[in-house]
């Protein structure tokens, strides 16, 4: 043990002495930041930069293995889930290249039993940037009451789920959603056309790139090299068992050393097997999209003013984060197995000190501007919600205003000022109520991790409404899920479905909110919506 700790110090402290880029003061904050969520005897990080195509910063820090105080290394293997999604699309680009697929393929070409019923074309293209409107299989699990990380599901179990579907979420290339399932189904096309499986073609593809410990893993059973197992920590460090076998959108295991060989590849534009060109339609957005915000298994965005492309991942405890900001040639990657670090923070904290941006520079308001006219509570009694369905309710309790959301305890409000509340137990989470034009109340929420964000008062009139005429089961053909619905008081609802029972609030005559379900009343059907399923239809039926 202690010849292990020797050898790592001596290690950090060589290594520190390579790095010439940065100034000293930059390197002890990036170190800072990188060790963050590192306390000692945990589970870890390893973290990357590389500027002009070469490496500037590595650090790594904690344990790949508690049990037997294996310390992560360049050979630690992590599981860098959604991350992976640029592997796989740049798979599809170099079929593409070699002319064994077009893009504008239907993909009913490779899957002819899909969707029968839509005539609109879905293309590859709609699975690269998400445009397909095809349901996540995750969410769609969900909804059948399946804990997928608990199952040894493969790539045929999503074939099968997704040959029951019938409709999509939307009309193909309409509409950006981000679902799983586009690039399941993409890593199935590239094992059709090569002719290998998926797994064989990528295993073949990461080594002419140069990154021999990156693979894709379709059998849980025989993941090689030393792999960075992950950890929850409720009081104590806990580890489970990895069984899963679905791959394509992820489940591909690699080391920091590869991360970064690829990320050098990136800026120099240089592989003598991918070709310049390739390499550099690879971080593009796809051809004549109108979706603007995602290409080839990565998001483009802005950050404190800087564009910039990225992606995260993460699968249980596992979680990674890849950043690139291509006007200054700059990436970091960090990848970590630890589920108390927050690594798309962390990543963006080093950006900060990589790009010199100011801790202090604000990129949104935490609180109101100003104070505004007084508002009574009376006013500010009742259910808001914004465009994507996202509700609060406020209600008066012994003379206390409180306000509910679905998935979370209800909590005191108090005012500070005239139309100005705070979370009684967090200051910082701040509730402005304003008039708009139209003269609707609106309650704005302001914090400091994220962006302000408002909700719209719905004023309904409820007057001579049958509640119970809401009452009933309804099924699901494509998932055979049944809801059965049952009035309680007010406007809650008892929802049961696959196994569970939750209450459901109605905020319109016809639309109610559960968790994270919204469900709409159609006639005598149920159409239900959550992250990543959209139009999920319940038919009404007799029992």
């Amino acid at each position: 043990m202690k010849i292990i700790i020797i050898i790592f110090i001596i290690a950090n402290i060589t290594f520190g002495q390579t790095i010439n880029s940065f100034k000293q003061e930059q390197l002890q904050k990036l170190d800072s930041i990188a060790v963050q969520d590192v306390p000692q005897n945990a589970p870890g990080i390893a973290v990357g930069i590389v500027k002009d195509g070469k490496i500037v910063y590595k650090k790594y820090a904690g344990y790949a293995n508690l049990k037997d105080s294996q310390l992560i290394n360049e050979s630690s293997r992590f599981n860098i889930a959604s991350n992976g999604k640029q592997f796989t699309a740049l798979a599809i680009l170099v079929l593409a290249r070699d002319k064994k697929l077009n893009l504008k393929d239907d993909i009913r070409k490779f899957f002819p039993k899909f969707y029968p019923n839509i005539s609109e074309k879905i293309t590859i293209e709609n699975l690269l940037n998400h445009t397909s409107g095809v349901r996540d299989v995750y969410d769609l699990w969900s909804l059948q009451g399946i804990t997928w990380w608990k199952n040894s599901f493969d790539n045929q179990d999503v074939i099968k789920l997704v040959q029951e579907q019938k409709e999509l979420n939307f009309k193909p290339g309409t509409k950006y959603l981000y679902s799983n399932t586009n690039y399941m189904l993409l890593a199935e096309i590239v094992g059709k056309v090569s002719g290998k499986s998926f797994v064989a073609f990528t295993k073949e593809l990461f080594k002419k790139l140069n990154m021999p410990e990156t693979s894709f893993e379709n059998d849980h059973t025989k993941i090689r090299g030393q792999i960075a197992k992950a950890y929850f920590n409720f009081g104590t460090w806990t580890d489970y068992e990895w069984i899963w076998n679905v791959h394509g959108d992820g489940n591909n295991f690699s080391t920091l050393a590869d991360q970064l060989e690829w990320e050098k590849i990136v800026q120099t534009k240089s592989n003598r097997f991918l070709g310049k060109d390739l390499i550099e339609k690879s971080q593009k957005l796809t051809q004549n999209s109108i979706i603007k915000s995602y290409g080839y298994g990565l998001e483009f965005g802005d950050y404190k003013g800087f564009s910039y492309k990225f992606h995260e991942g993460a699968t249980g405890a596992w979680k990674a984060t890849t950043v690139r900001f291509p006007s200054q040639n700059i990436s970091i990657v960090t990848l970590t197995n630890t589920g108390k670090a927050i690594p798309s923070m962390q990543t963006r904290q080093m950006a900060d000190v990589v790009l010199g941006i100011e801790n202090t520079k604000e990129t949104f308001l935490t609180k109101p501007q100003a104070v505004g006219s007084f508002v009574s509570v009376e006013d500010i009694l009742g259910i808001y919600q914004n465009e994507n369905d996202f509700t609060f309710q406020f209600e008066k309790r012994n003379d206390e205003l409180f306000l509910i959301r679905f998935g979370r305890n209800d909590i005191k409000i108090l005012r500070e000022s005239g139309n100005v509340f705070h979370q009684s137990n967090d200051p910082d989470f701040k509730q402005e109520f304003k008039r708009n034009a139209k003269g609707e109340m609106e309650v704005t929420a302001y914090y400091t991790s994220h962006a302000p964000y408002t909700l719209r008062k719905l004023n309904v009139d409820w007057s001579n409404f049958d509640y119970k005429k809401l009452e009933g089961n309804f099924i699901n053909e494509e998932t055979k899920v049944v809801l059965k619905f049952k009035y309680l008081k007010d406007k809650d609802f008892e929802v049961s479905y696959s196994n569970k029972t939750n209450k459901a609030l109605l905020i319109s005559p016809t639309k109610l909110v559960m968790g994270n379900y919204t469900l709409e009343f159609e006639n005598n059907e149920i159409l239900l919506n959550s992250d990543r399923i959209r139009k999920v239809r319940f038919k009404r039926f007799n029992q």
